[in-house]
């Protein structure tokens, strides 16, 4: 079976599927954290071994304890496997930790931060008239304003070498 043909990947999704039913349903294991969920299968061509990622919404002492767990019922989880799928082979299964969607999670709350803080400031901005000396360019709070102050040093613009 190549890696990444079609059945490949539709036995990928069932070898998924079927282990969170199993951990869902039939596994009652202390260790292993109620937040746990499946992200991926990716079995092996010949059937032989199949890596579960897994992602445990939880601390570090949570996963620790969960990935301890997972590792203990494997072969309680293979055999459940073997008994609700008809598979030829029925691969030996390693647990992985995944900790990407905590990640994602952290992530999205510092990007809802900086905009929190980019909005504040903005606000701020907005609500001061800011004069700036060096181009006597005024910038008011409800509209950008290109009025130039003139002033008694200014020089007029010469455009008589443009029409040569």
């Amino acid at each position: 079976m190549k890696k990444r043909s079609v059945k490949y990947e539709r036995m990928n999704d069932e070898v998924m599927r079927e282990i969170s039913r199993i951990l869902a349903r039939d596994i009652h294991d202390p260790r292993i954290h109620p937040m746990t969920s499946v992200l991926s299968a990716d079995v092996s061509p010949d059937l032989h071994t199949a890596k579960i990622f897994v992602s445990v919404f939880g601390s570090e002492e949570e996963r620790k304890k969960t990935a301890q767990g997972l590792k203990s019922a494997a072969p309680a989880i293979r055999r459940k496997l073997a008994k609700n799928m008809n598979m030829r082979n029925t691969p030996e299964l390693s647990f992985v930790v995944d900790d990407t969607l905590e990640y994602e999670a952290a992530m999205a709350a510092r990007i809802a931060q900086v905009s929190e803080e980019l909005k504040a400031s903005d606000e701020k901005i907005k609500e001061e008239d800011v004069f700036d000396s060096d181009d006597d360019y005024i910038y008011s709070d409800e509209e950008y304003t290109d009025e130039y102050i003139s002033s008694d040093e200014d020089e007029e613009f010469d455009d008589s070498d443009d029409e040569e």
